[in-house]
């Protein structure tokens, strides 16, 4: 707990700190943003506030978000705006003593002679969002820990998967999942269906890819107020690039070690006046440092935008996405640690080893915005997946380590997603007190096939010995289902309705209250057996927020969440006469923070947390036969972060975490204050670009994080690691960027993350990549 100390003491520091450089004076305090008339906010719009009574004029730039800030002295202003391919626009604005006021610019498009390709300099910090609260609102008014990695920070170190990104986020650690699915663990709770795509459930167990992205939110503590059941730790938020009237077509191509190969292509073009069509498309074809290990994946993702009137914006957006993989389990341990193999050592038949997704997923938004200033959105989502993979997976190693147990089995979950989202958002003013209300209602409707077999060696049995000299197998296997392999369908029904309001008391004092009304009714057939079992749920999720700012650009809040995960667990794989009468696991978040922009690009973040999991399921220790609900456990935090630029030449992103997960309660399996597996104590990552000249760029980034254990009952080590990377960036033209990048610089072996003791995965060796970006 003495980290939580030390945070506590910053969290004063940057208190004081801010007072201190706070302005004398009264003045009044004018935010905004800036949008083109489909709704999509506009960069780089300069703003010119020039006093009416004369005097000097102040002036902003809106940035990668479309948003502004003005700290004024009392009075009237005429406001100038004006972006290159748009029309200028100018509106009078009157601030009285210590008022804050809040303006939204819509920019009309120029004609086509205005229009021109701008490069825009790579931003780190996206300070507004709009999923945390389902409202447009700075990330420094929100009362809770939001870390959000843009495009370009994407772009710079060459991501393309959500285990890339999270190593830039703290609080987040990449799970293993089996190496066939995006898994991780977010303030000690693991999950492998808390992500959405623009607030939309994505819940199946596959890899995503980042190719037609503009940020990724990761909002940790729990989220059930906004996102629903799960969400235990925080939840993982994917924003897609829109199609608006901006042009935009740009080509982009890279390859290197383990004979990468990718290419993806974004092209955006107006269409009219009220049409607007982006077409974002994607191919990888890559090997890997571990032996035989390969995959291919390909996407295509066109959306439309259609604009009827000023007030009025339609989406419409189709992704198909293919990708397809050598499954690969990684490697076993022995003595307490990762075993002592090359790096590249593969497990298993690579020949008879895959991993399949195919995901279709359609989207429609209607937004539309009354001349009362009420804003009406729905969004409707119809998802389907068909996914699989069949696998060898390493087992234990014989006490002379001359030995080593494999098993295998595939596995198939075919999933239909429907849901349905509206949302109505009002500014009202009770006096002086400022009102954001939002009310909304959401229903889905979920069908799941799951579908499991065991693999028997030589027909006959279920594991097989295999050298540890020679562990690539060519037994032969029959895959067929055993007695308690899965073959069952799953229907799921939610209804849900929530309210909340965000009250701005002052420019000093804000509130957030909501709550969320869950109906869920999960239906389960047993294929094998014929039963059917059906568990309701009716869950309350409450959320308050207290946020304190004392001067404009600095808050301190605190928050409390509550979040349920229903007895069915967050992929509905089966259910029993003794799971259907659990309780749904409850996780309860109190947080206290502080933000503080430093300057208009440059944002500092602090959190400390206590996230409380109780009803969690355990085997009676009296009776294995029977499950009891007695375990729970807890995680205590501080988190750290930092996004955007030290100077006009240097721009870093990054941040640390403190977490201690442990058993609050024994269990059969894991003893009371036992670690919950892969938490590490400390982690650390920092990305760092400068621009050394106008066409020359570098980057340098560092992660580290302290030993962890692969499984809760805490007998096996991953060794804690630091590992560096590097980038360098050069622009021929506007149009044309290389860049090449170093990963693992000094080719440091390390352990990545593990699914149990004898499932590790071994950190990439050292790889070089290049890559360019043309835009015509």
């Amino acid at each position: 707990m003495s980290s939580i100390r030390i945070a506590l003491v910053l969290i004063l520091l940057v208190l004081s700190a801010g007072m201190a450089a706070a302005a004398t004076g009264s003045t009044a305090t004018l935010r905004g943003t800036v949008s083109d008339p489909t709704g999509a906010r506009i960069s780089g719009a300069s703003l010119v506030a020039v006093p009416e009574s004369g005097g000097s004029f102040a002036s902003a730039t809106s940035d990668a978000n479309g948003a502004f800030s003005f700290e004024l002295q009392p009075g009237q202003y005429s406001l100038r705006i004006s972006r290159k391919g748009f029309a200028d626009s100018s509106s009078k604005v009157n601030l009285s003593q210590s008022e804050y006021a809040s303006l939204n610019v819509v920019l009309k498009v120029g004609s086509a002679s205005d229009v021109v390709a701008v490069v825009e300099p790579a931003a780190y910090v996206a300070p507004v969002i709009a999923t945390a609260t389902k409202t447009l609102t700075p990330l420094i008014d929100i009362p809770q820990s939001i870390t959000v990695v843009t495009k370009d920070l994407i772009a710079d170190q060459m991501m393309t998967s959500v285990a890339d990104v999270v190593r830039y986020v703290p609080g987040i650690t990449s799970h293993q999942g089996e190496n066939n699915r995006d898994q991780l663990v977010i303030r000690g709770n693991s999950t492998s269906a808390d992500f959405f795509i623009n607030g939309v459930r994505d819940d199946v167990q596959y890899y995503r890819d980042l190719y037609n992205l503009d940020r990724v939110e990761a909002l940790k503590g729990p989220n059930a107020m906004i996102f629903g059941r799960g969400g235990a730790g925080g939840v993982v938020n994917r924003v897609t690039k829109e199609a608006g009237f901006t042009p935009l077509h740009e080509f982009t191509i890279q390859g290197g070690a383990f004979n990468d190969r990718r290419f993806a292509g974004d092209y955006d073009q107006p269409l009219g006046k009220k049409f607007a069509l982006r077409l974002n498309g994607m191919y990888e074809g890559s090997d890997s440092f571990r032996d035989f290990v390969n995959l291919e994946r390909y996407a295509f993702n066109p959306t439309l935008t259609f604009a009827p009137a000023e007030r009025t914006k339609i989406t419409a957006s189709y992704e198909n996405f293919h990708d397809h993989r050598i499954a690969d389990r990684g490697l076993p341990s022995f003595d307490g640690s990762p075993i002592d193999l090359p790096i590249s050592t593969y497990v298993g038949n690579p020949d008879n080893s895959r991993v399949r997704a195919l995901v279709n997923v359609g989207t429609t938004t209607i937004e539309h915005t009354t001349l009362s200033g009420l804003i009406i959105r729905n969004r409707g989502s119809f998802a389907n997946y068909d996914r699989g993979y069949q696998n060898y997976v390493p087992g234990l190693v014989s006490t002379d380590k001359s030995q080593l147990s494999v098993s295998a089995y595939n596995n198939a979950t075919n999933r239909r997603n429907i849901f349905d989202q509206t949302d109505l958002s009002y500014v009202v003013f009770t006096g002086r007190i400022r009102h954001t209300l939002l009310g909304g209602v959401e229903g889905g409707h979920q069908l799941t096939d799951n579908f499991r077999n065991t693999g028997f060696f030589n027909n006959t049995a279920t594991s097989l010995l295999v050298p540890v000299s020679d562990t690539v197998i060519n037994a032969p296997i029959t895959f067929r289902q055993s007695a308690t392999d899965a073959n069952n369908h799953l229907a799921t029904n939610l209804g849900a309705a929530y309210i909340q309001d965000q009250v701005q008391l002052s420019r000093y004092i804000q509130l957030l209250g909501g709550v969320r009304f869950d109906y869920f009714d999960l239906q389960f057939h047993n294929n094998r057996t014929g039963d059917d079992l059906q568990r309701i749920d009716h869950l309350v999720s409450p959320r308050a927020g207290l946020v304190i700012k004392p001067v404009d650009r600095l808050s301190v809040y605190g928050s409390y969440s509550v979040s349920y995960l229903p007895s069915s667990g967050d992929q509905f794989s089966s259910l029993t006469n003794i799971t259907l009468q659990l309780k749904p696991e409850k996780f309860t978040n109190y947080e206290i923070g502080a933000k503080w922009d430093l300057a208009r690009s440059l944002s500092l973040t602090t959190a400390v947390y206590q996230l409380n999991r109780t009803n969690t399921r355990s085997i009676d220790p009296n009776d294995p036969t029977r499950i009891i609900q007695t375990g729970s456990t807890r995680t205590n935090g501080v988190e750290t972060g930092v996004s955007g630029n030290i100077t006009r030449a240097w721009q870093i992103a990054g941040g640390y975490a403190y977490q201690d997960a442990y058993i609050t309660s024994a269990t059969a399996t894991a003893l009371l204050g036992a670690q919950v597996a892969m938490v590490p104590h400390h982690a650390f990552s920092l990305w760092n670009s400068y621009q050394f000249m106008p066409r020359l760029r570098a980057g340098l980034g560092l992660t580290n994080r302290s030993d962890m254990f692969a499984a809760i009952d805490n007998t096996v080590v991953l060794p804690g690691y630091t590992r560096a990377d590097v980038a360098l960036f050069y622009s021929f033209s506007e149009r044309i960027r290389f860049q090449a990048n170093v990963e693992n610089l000094f080719n440091k072996k390390y352990y990545l993350n593990a699914d149990n003791n004898t499932n590790i995965s071994p950190g990439s060796s050292r790889g070089v990549r290049g890559g360019m970006v043309v835009r015509f």
